[in-house]
């Protein structure tokens, strides 16, 4: 009796440790299938009294199976079957074909549309964004994604996975891990190469430090990338001013080093012994204490270091680093140079 009711309680334990383990690994997203999008789609064509023939149409393409498993194509075939229903949809499409990216500042006024269905704005959204991340807008693919959840679209992966790029590039660094953990929830389910880039994004950004020579590159590049397509507006400068005063931070720290290790230097110094102590005693002798003055001049800044030593100093930054991380360090300089600093 006592060994039944001790299997019985064992049982137990182990049922709840399953379902616990079981809770803790469910995601709080779900992708959906083809089935679940179109019924969505059906009750939207409903809604919107399309013609016989349109339902024909859409029908024989949702009945035809995708070139691939890919479900990052529904999304696609959704859109596909949008254009069929509404022309302003045909036009941006047919639009997005054409537009170069630095026109991409204007969202189209469809997607701002109060007659359409929630189902169908987020789903044209996330589209217009994956174009925009596409072309290199990551500013303007975050702005359009902003407040849309996975289980408002039809691909939840592909909405996940441009608001971890997007937050990547810009370098908002806890907003691109939380994106990329969310991702990562279905990583079975998502496209590979999904996973794959996620994985990558989230071993490059998580090592990044405020201040550090390597954010000071990527603000870099993401002001080249704004200038390259007309994006000279406030945000870039103040990623300018911001490289700056992040230079000038380090230069200022690596001469404070040097001058703090040749003061150390000095201080140890001797007058060159025949033989150095052996143990750390305190030696005898005397002598008057007497030291000769130095000039050092009456100028404010008569502790800075020499201009020799101060270049030194500055090469030391770029010693042995990457090329981008050079290239950083004379951009700093040449715009010191046109600032007249």
């Amino acid at each position: 009796m006592h060994i039944t009711k001790t299997i019985c309680v064992l049982l137990m334990l182990t049922a709840t440790v399953f379902a616990a383990d079981d809770l803790e690994k469910r995601a709080s997203w779900n992708i959906p299938d083809a089935g679940q999008i179109r019924a969505q789609l059906e009750d939207h064509l409903k809604n919107q009294d399309a013609d016989e023939t349109v339902r024909l149409q859409i029908g024989i393409l949702w009945d035809t199976p995708l070139a691939s498993g890919d479900q990052s194509l529904l999304l696609d075939q959704l859109v596909n079957s949008l254009i069929l229903t509404n022309r302003d949809v045909a036009t941006l499409v047919a639009k997005l074909e054409t537009t170069p990216a630095t026109e991409a500042h204007i969202i189209p006024a469809i997607l701002s549309k109060d007659d359409l269905a929630p189902f169908v704005i987020n789903n044209l959204k996330l589209y217009y964004a994956r174009w925009l991340a596409q072309s290199q807008l990551q500013d303007e693919c975050l702005k359009v994604l902003e407040g849309i959840r996975p289980q408002q679209v039809a691909d939840p992966a592909t909405l996940l996975f441009y608001q971890a790029t997007g937050y990547h590039r810009i370098l908002a660094k806890d907003k691109c891990l939380a994106s990329i953990e969310l991702l990562l929830e279905n990583e079975a389910d998502i496209p590979r190469r999904y996973s794959t880039l996620a994985n990558l994004m989230k071993a490059d950004i998580a090592p990044l430090k405020k201040d550090s020579l390597d954010e000071v590159a990527r603000l870099m590049s993401d002001i080249q990338r704004r200038l390259k397509l007309g994006r000279a507006g406030t945000r870039v400068r103040k990623e300018e001013d911001d490289v700056i005063a992040k230079l000038d931070k380090m230069i200022e720290e690596l001469e404070q080093q040097q001058q703090q290790q040749q003061q150390s230097g000095q201080g140890q110094g001797s007058l060159n012994p025949s033989s150095p102590a052996q143990d750390s005693n305190p030696l005898g002798g005397s002598g008057p204490g007497n030291v000769d003055r130095r000039n050092h001049g009456e100028a404010d800044d008569w502790g800075a270091l020499p201009p020799k030593e101060r270049q030194k100093a500055l090469q030391q930054i770029s010693k042995e680093l990457p090329a981008h991380y050079r290239e950083v360090i004379e951009e700093y300089f040449r715009k010191l140079a046109r600032d007249g600093s």
